[in-house]
């Protein structure tokens, strides 16, 4: 099982790496990563490039997650039918690495795995998005700080996926839903950390509004 682990986390993060806004940058002769904010995301292509590439950059992270679950059911569903659900949650997880850090990039700086995260609860367990999504949305509309709605809705995914364990509505064997909690603990701290600076802005008033129109190059956000 440990070999099957470290499989699907590289087939995650190979997934991982396929960065939207870096390829829809490049077809413009410009790198995402020296405009707006610098992030490889969706946020930053909208507010850079338009909600046409915006959206693209969205659905393309989404899917991204969605790929490497739907593989690793595929791979593994006969094999290894009691802890399909564990590798999968793993796949999840080596997507949003490779999405945050590829290793093509400079610094390893890729997007900050929201979408991803997204993506992930989709394929993972299709009933957390209602309420992570939910969260975040409420949380943008009244606050207009993305990142705080992004930060709200890594914890609602953390704490539905605990409360979801304990109904019994993961489907997932006692014997790795420990592992399964400590996994999406991970995940969930992996994108507050990556927020780290957002988290600073916020604490000092200084954090930049949400807005559909284009920033000029060099905003951070």
């Amino acid at each position: 099982m440990l070999a099957n682990r470290i499989i699907v986390v590289v087939i995650g993060y190979f997934c991982g790496i396929i960065l939207p806004a870096y390829l829809l940058g490049k077809r413009k002769h410009q790198d995402i990563t020296h405009m707006g904010s610098g992030n490889a995301g969706t946020t930053n292509t909208l507010r850079v490039f338009g909600w046409k590439a915006g959206l693209i950059t969205l659905l393309g992270d989404v899917s991204k997650p969605i790929a490497a679950i739907g593989l690793t059911w595929l791979l593994f569903h006969e094999h290894e039918p009691e802890g399909v659900r564990l590798l999968q949650l793993y796949a999840g997880f080596g997507t949003i690495i490779g999405h945050n850090h590829p290793f093509y990039m400079k610094n390893f700086k890729g997007g900050k795995g929201i979408a991803c995260t997204g993506g992930m609860m989709i394929a993972f367990c299709p009933i957390e998005v209602p309420i992570g999504l939910s969260v975040f949305i409420l949380s943008v509309v009244l606050t207009k700080y993305v990142s705080l709605g992004s930060i709200l809705g890594l914890i609602s995914f953390f704490i539905q996926t605990v409360v979801f364990g304990e109904l019994g509505l993961l489907n997932v064997t006692q014997a790795y839903k420990t592992e399964i909690y400590v996994l999406a603990a991970v995940i969930m701290l992996m994108g507050i950390v990556r927020h780290r600076e957002n988290i600073g802005r916020l604490l000092s008033g200084t954090e930049n509004k949400f807005s559909l129109h284009k920033k000029k190059e060099g905003t951070v956000s």
